[in-house]
């Protein structure tokens, strides 16, 4: 197949080449070969796996945890348990951040809902920020 040298994968994939270079350099993607000119060389698998990275990176997995995934793919006939207890973890923790989210929202409106538009002197908000302050 066709192979493409970094600026062309970065365009591909919609990927910034530092990325790419990172991602080669924590060993989520393997080092491609290099030209006679010693530039990198892609294919087309390089291009599939720094994909599938970008798109378990925009749902939010963490490094390890893409790393764990790009594992398990490559071992095609493994039961995919392992895929849903990762997927599933991630699930709990977006959860957990949606309820901490939701907890500082409802503390967020209820000091705004205190302000009275009076002088900073009075002000609420600013209370609620530093209870100990001197009044």
């Amino acid at each position: 197949g066709r192979t493409m040298n970094i600026g062309e994968l970065a365009r591909v994939a919609d990927t910034k080449p530092e990325t790419i270079r990172y991602y080669e350099r924590i060993g989520l993607l393997p080092p491609p070969p290099r030209t006679a000119g010693n530039y990198r060389d892609y294919s087309a698998g390089h291009l599939s796996r720094l994909s599938f990275t970008r798109r378990a990176r925009d749902l939010g997995f963490s490094i390890e945890q893409v790393r764990a995934l790009l594992d398990l793919a490559d071992q095609k006939e493994q039961s995919c348990k392992a895929v849903d207890a990762i997927a599933r973890e991630h699930l709990a923790e977006v959860k957990r951040k949606l309820a901490d989210l939701a907890a500082l929202r409802r503390e967020l409106e209820s000091i705004i809902g205190q302000c009275r538009h009076g002088t900073v002197v009075e002000c609420h908000i600013l209370k609620a920020l530093a209870p100990d302050a001197p009044t």
